[in-house]
């Protein structure tokens, strides 16, 4: 008979550690949360201090009986599930659940899954945090009073099935927002003007110079409006003697980039290796819960992968500086280990920056034991990791001025003098600076010109969303936490209140009606500094300076008036197609261009009589599918023959 009782949330860690533990340890796994708010009702009760009627879990109910039994056989029962908010909140809705007494109840916590963190989190256990478990709380419980409340309302005003959320409808205003800069941008002609030199004895290659003075006055991206004013410029400058008026050579560092926090992982991978938020994330929990290494070893390869801090343990430091003397040298080592402050709001500093549980499990030396997703994601933490703890890199830089008539000119180049830590996490496509290089050249000196290169620009709106920059504004805003940016960005694909087109955000006409409705009915459900404003008083409830209660009342309290005034107020809303000059082939009647979440497509306008649909090209062209073609071949199952169809 086990001694102790150890729950933890995934069937991934219950199997990770046990292989830590001995015998005296049963490890289980609650499989996420065993009590929750019911999903019939609102299970809350607004007129008893926001009371939550809490409710076993239909999955719960099946495991309660073997762990109520193994909770009386053990002397003490540790409640090891994750290191955040919620996870303090799953650990003490477990104890109240199978209702464990204070004297037996151990939380435990850890930021990776090894040996050596398992055993000191078993040393020093604690009681769950009150505070803590009132701030998840007081999320859930806000998050559903405006999803039950608001929801039916969007049903019954708009269309059934609608969704409304505390922090995705903040999400969807922001990339509506900038859907209407973009409609409403008027784009402006310009034009600059290059040139093409080279030095006079022609040994050397040909450089190119922009155009940054005239006049004295510092050029500006707008002074030059038309072809006529380019042309005038360029016929001046044919005849003009070209002489190097200033050379400015000088060496400059280029520091690492931090470790990842949730959010600069989510952006980087992105950016680097084209997962989604999603994808990213599902990924990161794999490599945190466990991975089998061969030999019956199963390990966690990184720390918690929900945090915005950028804490590094002192050991971990160690580690990786031991690790970079070896591998690249002492020069690859900073005197002084690098420290880095997290800007985000609210950031929770006991936590630590995502990296390897051990920098000496070298991503090529595993790889073998890892999915390539898998492989993808850890090389990337492991390589930001190794490089947050190394030296600058180092270039050559030169800026050249040269002048002609009353403009100057300015070519500038860069030769990487040292890499540091460019030779573990290089730089990734958009991150590259001009790495022109510039013959040697002294002041005064003559040069010859080549060509003059006038182009003519426009000037351009803001560009739509990514899911890289999305969740960086959410978390510039203050809005959402971690565990939430990629939950949120699934929650509004799903409604089909954006769609993801080209890896862009697109509003589509639905996510425009709705947030129109919630801007004009209820401004702060949609205003990004009210929600960043509920996030800060939910981190002074985690802090143990407010009350809850009062939090979730403060916003309670004007919301429901606001309910009651959109009830009478909002008048029955209709989601208008975009009409469009195709017709139907079928029935004749015009089509409509819809949004879905992989896109827009072509729909009759005589829907639901006709069905007929056309998917749509990056053009907004139909695509017209080919007519099946009847085949020689014969169906294995039933003798008939086969169709050859596109799709």
């Amino acid at each position: 008979m086990a001694k102790y009782l150890v729950i933890v949330e995934s069937p991934t860690k219950e199997k990770t550690i046990s292989k830590f533990l001995g015998k005296d340890y049963v490890v289980r796994s609650s499989y996420g949360h065993i009590r929750d708010l019911p999903k019939s009702k609102l299970g809350v009760n607004t007129e008893k201090n926001f009371e939550p009627q809490y409710v076993i879990t239909p999955k719960a109910k099946k495991m309660l009986p073997e762990l109520k039994r193994l909770r009386d056989e053990a002397q003490t029962v540790y409640l090891a599930t994750d290191y955040d908010r919620e996870g303090e909140a799953i650990a003490w809705h477990l104890k109240e659940a199978l209702k464990i007494p204070d004297e037996k109840a151990s939380r435990i916590t850890f930021l990776e899954i090894t040996q050596e963190a398992i055993s000191a989190a078993i040393k020093k256990p604690r009681k769950i945090d009150p505070n803590l478990v009132n701030s998840q709380q007081a999320r859930r419980i806000l998050d559903r009073l405006v999803g039950y409340k608001l929801s039916p309302l969007l049903w019954r005003k708009i269309k059934y099935g609608l969704s409304a959320g505390r922090v995705q409808s903040v999400a969807v205003r922001l990339i509506c927002d900038r859907e209407e800069e973009i409609e409403k941008f008027n784009p402006q002609e310009f034009w600059d003007v290059k040139v093409e030199l080279k030095k006079l004895n022609g040994k050397f290659q040909v450089f190119i110079a922009e155009l940054v003075s005239k006049g004295g006055k510092k050029f500006e991206k707008l002074d030059i409006k038309t072809q006529k004013d380019a042309d005038a410029l360029v016929k001046a400058l044919k005849g003009a003697k070209y002489e190097v008026a200033a050379i400015d050579a000088k060496t400059r560092k280029r520091s690492p980039f931090p470790p990842y926090t949730t959010s600069t992982m989510q952006q980087d991978a992105s950016r680097r290796i084209s997962f989604s938020a999603a994808k990213t994330m599902m990924m990161a929990q794999k490599l945190y819960e466990g991975v089998d290494l061969g030999e019956k070893e199963s390990v966690g390869l990184i720390t918690y992968m929900r945090t915005d801090s950028l804490n590094v343990a002192v050991s971990a430091q160690k580690d990786a500086k031991a690790f970079i003397a070896k591998k690249y040298g002492d020069k690859f080592m900073p005197a002084k280990p690098n420290i880095y402050k997290t800007k985000s709001k609210g950031a929770q500093e006991a936590h630590e920056a995502i990296r390897p549980s051990s920098v000496l499990r070298v991503p090529e030396d595993i790889k073998k034991y890892l999915s390539n997703d898998e492989f993808k994601l850890y090389d990337l933490i492991w390589r930001r990791f190794v490089a947050s703890q190394m030296t600058d890199a180092i270039y050559d830089t030169v800026g050249v001025d040269i002048k002609a008539l009353d403009c100057m000119f300015r070519a500038t180049g860069r030769t990487l003098k040292f890499s540091g830590f460019l030779e573990v996490y290089a730089e990734h496509e958009g991150d590259e600076e001009n790495d022109m290089m510039l013959p040697p050249l002294s002041v005064k000196e003559a040069l010859e010109l080549i060509k003059l290169i006038p182009a003519q620009h426009f000037t351009e709106p803001p560009p739509r969303f990514n899911e890289a920059s999305l969740i960086k504004a959410l978390e510039e805003h203050g809005i959402g936490r971690p565990s939430t940016y990629a939950p949120i960005i699934h929650t509004i694909l799903d409604r089909s209140y954006v769609r993801l087109q080209e890896r862009r955000f697109f509003a589509t006409n639905l996510g425009k009606l709705v947030i129109d409705v919630l801007k004009k009915h209820f401004s702060e459900i949609v205003d990004v500094e009210f929600t960043a404003a509920i996030e800060e008083k939910l981190d002074l409830v985690a802090e143990g300076k407010s009350e809850w209660t009062k939090v979730v009342k403060e916003f309670y309290t004007p919301f429901e008036k606001d309910l009651a005034a959109a009830e009478t107020n909002v008048t029955r809303q209709k989601v208008e197609p975009t009409k469009t000059d195709e017709v139907c082939p079928k029935c004749g009647k015009l089509m409509y261009l819809k949004d879905s979440r992989r896109g827009q497509f072509l729909a009759c306008s005589g829907f639901p009589e006709c069905r007929t649909t056309f998917s749509i090209d990056k053009q907004g062209n139909k695509i017209i599918r080919p007519a099946p073609e009847m085949t020689d071949q014969k169906c294995e199952k039933c003798g008939s023959g086969m169709l050859k169809r596109v799709g």
